[in-house]
């Protein structure tokens, strides 16, 4: 194994801390698992994390896990790179747009996507999943008003903040929730299409081959 290594999954939330590690131009590998397959639930991937999700960072023997913690931290860790506010009023601000989205549009999507975590009534799963469709499209919007003012999401300044707008866009516009992100979302769709320009969001998209916003 080496230094640094990303356990990560195509279009999962690792899709964030894969692209800020790409844009600190640092060395790492990657390792993709299929979680179709069942890849987070192997033995070799529960002794790097034994909660079974991604992503999770390796780094000399020490392993970090959450989405939030591991942008943080790669922000942290290169400071050259420029992935993390200065200012103290622009840290919270970074701080708060992380809390807003992991703790409000994540949960939402994986009401769609995983509607077994919350019940094991399989009757009860498709009115989980249209009130979780519900709840992410009315937080999307409060998103896209934050946006509206164009540019990068903290002072101007693209930030570790940044990817992970652009990993929930990409929910949005995907096969859970089929949302028409441009005609629904022109500011946050206008945000991909300047993420979409950056040399690491095409690398990494590439390798997780993916398509880039349009």
């Amino acid at each position: 194994m080496t230094a640094r290594t990303l356990y990560y999954a195509p279009g999962a939330c690792s899709l964030a801390s894969h692209i800020a590690l790409e844009e600190t131009g640092a060395p790492y590998e990657t390792v993709r698992l299929d979680l179709q397959a069942g890849d987070q639930r192997a033995a070799e991937y529960l002794a790097i994390n034994e909660k079974g999700r991604v992503p999770a960072l390796y780094e000399d023997g020490w392993v970090l896990t959450e989405n939030t913690a591991l942008l943080r931290h790669i922000a942290r860790a290169h400071p050259e790179a420029g992935l993390w506010p200065q200012a103290p009023r622009a840290q919270a601000e970074a701080d708060e747009w992380l809390s807003w989205l992991s703790t409000n549009h994540h949960p939402a999507f994986a009401h769609i996507r995983r509607s077994e975590r919350y019940t094991d009534d399989e009757a009860a799963f498709p009115g989980i999943r249209a009130k979780g469709l519900d709840t992410f499209g009315d937080l999307c919007t409060m998103t896209e008003v934050r946006l509206s003012n164009g540019g990068w999401a903290v002072g101007g300044r693209y930030s570790v903040v940044d990817p992970y707008l652009l990993l929930f866009w990409t929910w949005g516009r995907g096969p859970a929730c089929k949302f028409d992100m441009a005609e629904r979302f022109p500011a946050w769709t206008a945000h991909a299409r300047a993420m979409a320009e950056r040399a690491a969001v095409q690398a990494v998209f590439a390798r997780e081959r993916l398509t880039l916003p349009a």
